[in-house]
């Protein structure tokens, strides 16, 4: 098991540059995932640690190997392709078998890690069964099965669930976690799908034309994110420009259309113009006499409209000049529009955000 590490990699296709120079370490053991727009670059730099892509330039180090010149077969690197790419006309059992067949395994070993790798997918007893005769959830285990079987270093999981509805996607999961946590693989998945990075990464990149704009934790990029578009592109949220009035000590204000807003991190960045963003889900709606939490920023404005989701309901409520989204979860009261509504938000939920 190694970290997988890319150092100033460039890919260049004629005129056009799908990655710009990244700078990035995967750490050994753990699940990283790609994640961006379509045509970010991320699964061609996926290609490029596969060996599937020639880097125009740069390296890329499994451990301290370095691997920017072997072929696929030479890296120790398994790969889950978004379409599957089974052989139609073998068995389940052959399909797993035909990567230590190719690296000319000797059967009894063979046996061995196919039953190995089809228990760790939960497909044990359907060695027999040909492709077509399983449901696309189990298509993808066999897929995970056949690249773990010759205990790669590195798994590689290129958009593995874009195939599968809603249900098997949620259950396929879960199922990922669980068979990268026993197998202890490094591991990297590219995706464009916010949910699956923010459920099952360790650590995540968010990339955005070719190049690296956050790399964190999954709750550290949800939560303080340091651009606009890496906070729009993890999900909901509402920004409110303004004038920032930035303190010593860290923290500061900013006037904006919605009122004056405390904040509690001001990112080094000095007094002057200035956007927050504000998670919908952050901001807490008072009920008739409620108090305001201690130290939080209140606010009031008019309902203009609301929104069902079965788990609760998003409000777009006039504040002032601004208008902000605020999800209400499981709730109590019907509002009607033009009422008036009371919020609050903790200034720690008041994050600034380059333009």
């Amino acid at each position: 098991m190694s970290d997988v590490r890319v150092e100033k990699i460039v890919k260049r296709f004629g005129t056009t540059t799908a990655v710009d120079g990244i700078d990035l370490c995967m750490p050994a053991g753990k699940l990283f995932f790609l994640l961006g727009p379509s045509g970010c670059g991320k699964t061609t730099l996926l290609r490029m640690i596969a060996g599937f892509e020639t880097p125009t330039a740069g390296t890329i180090l499994f451990g301290d190997r370095d691997v920017t010149s072997l072929p696929p077969e030479k890296r120790d690197a398994g790969m889950v392709f978004q379409g599957y790419a089974l052989w139609p006309h073998l068995s389940v059992f052959e399909n797993v078998a035909f990567g230590l067949r190719v690296r000319k395994t000797a059967d009894a070993e063979l046996q061995n890690r196919v039953g190995e790798a089809l228990e760790l997918v939960r497909m044990e007893g359907l060695g027999d069964r040909k492709p077509t005769q399983l449901s696309g959830g189990q298509q993808q285990r066999v897929a995970l099965a056949r690249a773990l079987a010759f205990r790669p270093g590195v798994l590689l999981l290129d958009e593995p669930l874009s195939n599968l509805d809603a249900r098997l996607r949620l259950e396929m999961r879960t199922e990922i976690r669980r068979i990268v946590d026993e197998a202890d693989i490094t591991t990297i998945y590219v995706t464009h799908d916010q949910e699956e990075a923010l459920s099952l990464a360790d650590g995540l990149a968010v990339l955005r034309d070719g190049r690296v704009e956050q790399v964190g934790s999954p709750r550290e990029l949800y939560d303080r994110p340091a651009s606009r578009f890496t906070a729009s592109f993890l999900g909901d949220t509402n920004f409110l420009a303004g004038t920032l009035d930035a303190t010593g000590s860290g923290d500061g204000s900013i006037q904006t259309d919605a009122g004056r807003l405390a904040l509690k991190t001001t990112n080094g960045a000095g007094s002057g113009n200035a956007t927050v963003s504000l998670r919908p889900e952050a901001i807490r709606i008072l009920q008739e006499g409620d108090p305001n939490p201690d130290g939080w920023n209140e606010f009031s404005g008019s309902l203009k409209g609301s929104i069902f989701l079965g788990q609760g309901s998003e409000h777009r409520i006039e504040v002032g000049n601004a208008e902000v989204r605020v999800l209400e979860l499981h709730p109590r009261t019907t509002r009607n529009p033009g009422s008036t509504v009371r919020m609050a938000i903790d200034p720690d939920d008041v994050v600034l955000v380059e333009d």
